[in-house]
């Protein structure tokens, strides 16, 4: 399922958001700090919670961060340090985890793809860098060549930067394309089984012209290899979420590659001001969180989690098959999210019920449960496990029961 399409589907979803800000301590917040009573920020503001059987998507605040993430966050908080010496030992960890040259913490991927692109532009010239995104009489490069079939909205991110964006579709016309303006190729992984140019000849293509390439691989872990599979490839920037599968903050991301073009992109990064990438912060502790996110994913036991997941969805698949009428298919995505999901249709004339009026009534529910749309029609949803805390997967599947055997004819 593409995140898009998904999000496209979905009726209104419960507001929930990023609430922790700065709390001055006062003598009441610390005398309840002191004798255990934490402070319920969501009852306060009433909001709503619920369990996440759709998946790691933005509007329903991705993912949880592990507690060795949060212990990180919250002891990197204590101390004052210089945030460029924390991108640069940072990125040093990254970029040697992922066999890359060099790597540094963005704002989200977006900001990777906009960031990575503004280096290719700007080189090491600071001057250019405070002319970003007017390339008009510059002297910089100005287009972008992309697949059409990997045109979906994301490439608004490199547009962000002034350039223009060449659509091609065939290997030969992706040659044709190529002039001195072409500063760039850019490749959406999730995209490529649709496309007509592979990872191979794309990167081919671009060395012939001595052209640099770059990589959204945004949701595309697992497997753990795609960390270092593109760089390995050869492809000169990497953008990645930080915070989907790799359980970090979500509004981190990472851009790697090669050495000169992340050291280019970070010019137009903050604290450096000036230029487009200043209102991109990612503060120390995000920093550091998404560095011990990326750490403790790739020592994981991945096989082990597979299996887990595996285990969650037979769970949920032996309790909805109790229904009459109702049939089950487990469905992998090939690339982005890649991870068991339980597709589950039910006969619409056994059960009266359209999947939105599902998803509404789970939405309503105590425990509010959020799902996505299915692929085969009005009467099919899909549940993914791979965001559930322990023992969900029992609340999830018996709902699912309540709900459907409630329609029954």
């Amino acid at each position: 399922m593409k995140r898009r399409a998904i999000l496209k589907n979905l009726t209104v979803l419960p507001l929930v958001g990023g609430i922790f800000g700065s709390i001055i301590p006062t003598e009441k917040t610390v005398a309840e700090t002191s004798t255990g009573n934490k402070r319920d920020v969501f009852k306060e503001l009433g909001l709503k919670t619920f369990i996440n059987a759709a998946g790691s998507y933005t509007a329903m605040t991705s993912c949880l961060m592990p507690q060795e993430v949060m212990d990180a966050i919250n002891s990197s908080s204590k101390e004052f340090v210089m945030l460029e010496e924390v991108q640069d030992r940072v990125g040093e960890k990254i970029a040697a985890m992922c066999h890359a040259e060099a790597a540094f913490v963005t704002a989200g991927c977006w900001s990777a793809l906009v960031l990575g692109t503004a280096g290719v532009l700007t080189g090491m010239d600071p001057k250019k860098v405070l002319q970003l995104p007017k390339l008009e009489g510059t002297g910089m490069k100005s287009e972008v060549i992309i697949q059409k079939s990997h045109i979906n909205g994301y490439d608004h991110a490199l547009t962000n930067t002034g350039v223009s964006i060449i659509q091609v579709e065939t290997l030969e016309e992706a040659e044709a394309a190529i002039n001195n303006k072409t500063a760039m190729l850019w490749f959406l992984n999730r995209e490529a089984p649709v496309g007509k140019i592979q990872h191979k000849e794309f990167l081919a293509l671009a060395k012939k012209h001595n052209l640099p390439t770059m990589i959204d691989i945004a949701a595309d872990v697992p497997p753990v290899e795609n960390l270092w599979k593109f760089n390995d490839m050869g492809f000169d920037l990497v953008c990645i979420s930080g915070g989907k599968a790799l359980c970090g903050p979500q509004s981190t991301g990472i851009l790697m590659g090669k050495k000169e073009l992340i050291a280019a992109a970070r010019l137009s990064a903050p604290p450096k001001g000036g230029n487009i990438g200043r209102g991109m912060k990612v503060n120390k502790e995000e920093i550091i969180g998404m560095y011990v996110a990326l750490d403790e994913y790739v020592k994981r036991d991945h096989e082990k989690e597979w299996k887990l997941w595996e285990d969650k969805i037979s769970v949920v698949n032996n309790i909805v098959l109790q229904v009459d009428g109702v049939k089950t298919e487990v469905v992998i995505p090939p690339i982005a999210n890649h991870n068991p999901s339980l597709s589950i249709t039910w006969d619409p004339e056994k059960t009266k019920l359209t999947r939105n009026e599902l998803a509404e009534k789970l939405r309503k529910g105590n425990p509010a449960i959020e799902t996505v749309p299915g692929d085969f029609g009005n009467n099919n949803i899909r549940v993914t496990v791979f965001m559930l805390k322990p023992g969900q997967e029992k609340i999830v599947a018996t709902r699912l029961k309540e709900e459907l055997l409630s329609a029954s004819i």
